[in-house]
């Protein structure tokens, strides 16, 4: 009977750990992706009323022609369907976010909503949305959500249908961003007055399988590679921060080393993560604010909402324009609202919370992330007290010619302060984004900081 029990006992943990490594979904759920959902996961048909059209494959190289590199506006000659101002918000506040609404609030007489007709862009290549089904049924988490399992060898989209919050949360970290990227970009954190100074930086983002020089096993951990160069104005120029992203940073914390042109010194910088401040936002947003969020979850309870419809800024091609000028955007508490265009469309809702224990400025966010993209559109940041405290919106873009999702630029809106911090424009920038770029370990190593830096 002993040996019996030993033996049913043996069997049952054997099967707990079968169990514990199976994937996130079965093969036949993830036969639905191209099927009934979108390749990535979305809902393909459209809504009930229409006002959300079904995706037909999104938007295709050569939508729109090229400015110099930026890609064009396919949608120029559309015009508001209507436009939502504090006059009239309550009547379609069951499709907007408690944030935008304070905004309302706020800014009577300044914040609007233009809300335009619907267009499902979102596309990626193919070989994407292959390693997207491949995810679906191999990725795993470990580590309480922390850490991801089985993902070295497809690194994008680990939950293209996802069962928990945090599921969604890792599509967002994980999307496709359209591989390598050099870009030359600026943000700006406005007085209450409206008045700016501009912050230049060029940065440069690489993943480990699309670099050389990466050893076998190396970075395996290792999400991407990012170094960020302050080239105005004068007394900040010439400061690098580098950033080695990893996945699981509960078992290895995120690496960041940083470059004072003053001191002519490289050293460790473990406040670059989680709420320490955003490198150049005069404390307007947190490091993990960049992207709306970035960064391990590992501090916060994450709870799935669920879907709803919401007005959220998309297809912003327009706010990207070469053409136009950061002062024609920058206006006092908020970007300028009439060159924005929102549409509807499905959001998965997720509510972080911060864990027993932890610590961070914000004890709790409310994101909403596109369900075509999974890119974050909005998400509202609650104070220790329970307050609503900042209003994060991205300003969506489809690059059509790269097939990926990414943002015209960020706002972080202080509600408390009358301030916001703009970041990642790129209209005033002399080159478009680069992407594609050759890049090699050694140009992403302690080592090579203090060069990049020299000026």
């Amino acid at each position: 009977m002993k040996t019996t029990t030993m033996l049913r006992a043996g069997a049952l943990t054997l099967s707990l750990l079968a169990t514990s490594v199976l994937a996130a979904v079965s093969p036949q759920e993830a036969a639905q992706l191209g099927s009934t959902l979108t390749p990535l996961g979305a809902e393909k048909a459209g809504n009930a009323d229409g006002s959300i059209p079904a995706w037909t494959g999104g938007l295709k190289p050569g939508a729109a022609p090229l400015d110099r590199g930026f890609i064009g506006e396919p949608f120029a000659a559309d015009k508001p369907k209507f436009v939502i101002t504090a006059a009239n918000a309550e009547q379609y506040k069951d499709k907007l976010t408690p944030g935008q609404l304070a905004m309302f609030k706020r800014y009577p007489d300044s914040y609007k909503i233009p809300v335009y007709k619907t267009q499902r862009t979102a596309a990626n290549p193919q070989d994407i949305y292959e390693i997207a089904k491949k995810s679906a049924v191999t990725t795993q988490l470990i580590n309480d959500g922390s850490g991801l399992a089985n993902f070295s060898q497809t690194r994008y989209y680990p939950f293209p249908i996802p069962k928990s919050g945090i599921e969604v949360y890792w599509n967002h970290t994980n999307r496709y961003r359209g591989g390598n990227m050099l870009r030359q970009a600026a943000q700006a954190a406005p007085q209450t007055n409206g008045a700016y100074s501009i912050v230049e930086y060029q940065d440069e983002l690489a993943f480990p399988q699309l670099m050389e020089g990466v050893e076998p096993g190396q970075a395996d951990n290792v999400l991407y590679y990012y170094k960020q160069e302050i080239t105005a104005p004068s007394r900040m120029a010439g400061s690098v921060v580098l950033i080695h992203e990893t996945i699981d940073q509960v078992k290895e914390p995120r690496l960041a080393w940083v470059y004072n042109a003053g001191q002519r010194r490289v050293r460790r910088a473990p406040q670059v993560a989680y709420d320490g401040p955003g490198n150049g936002s005069d404390g307007m947003r947190t490091a993990d604010n960049t992207d709306l969020m970035n960064g391990s979850p590992d501090r916060y309870d994450w709870k799935l909402i669920g879907k709803k419809e919401l007005y959220i800024p998309y297809n912003n091609y327009k706010l990207q324009s070469p053409k136009l000028k950061y002062d024609d955007i920058i206006k006092p508490g908020h970007i300028n609202q009439d060159l924005t265009r929102y549409e509807l469309h499905r959001v998965w809702h997720v509510e972080a919370t911060l864990k027993p224990g932890q610590r961070h400025v914000y004890a709790k966010r409310d994101l909403y992330f596109d369900e075509d993209t999974w890119q974050i559109a909005e998400v509202d940041h609650y104070d220790g007290r329970g307050q609503l405290w900042r209003v994060g919106e991205g300003y969506g873009v489809n690059d059509y010619e790269r097939g990926a999702a990414g943002y015209a630029m960020m706002g972080i809106y202080d509600l408390i302060a009358g301030r916001y911090n703009v970041l990642a424009m790129v209209n005033e920038s002399k080159l478009a984004p680069q992407y594609g770029n050759a890049a090699k370990m050694n140009d992403f190593t302690p080592a090579a900081l203090r060069i990049a830096g020299v000026r």
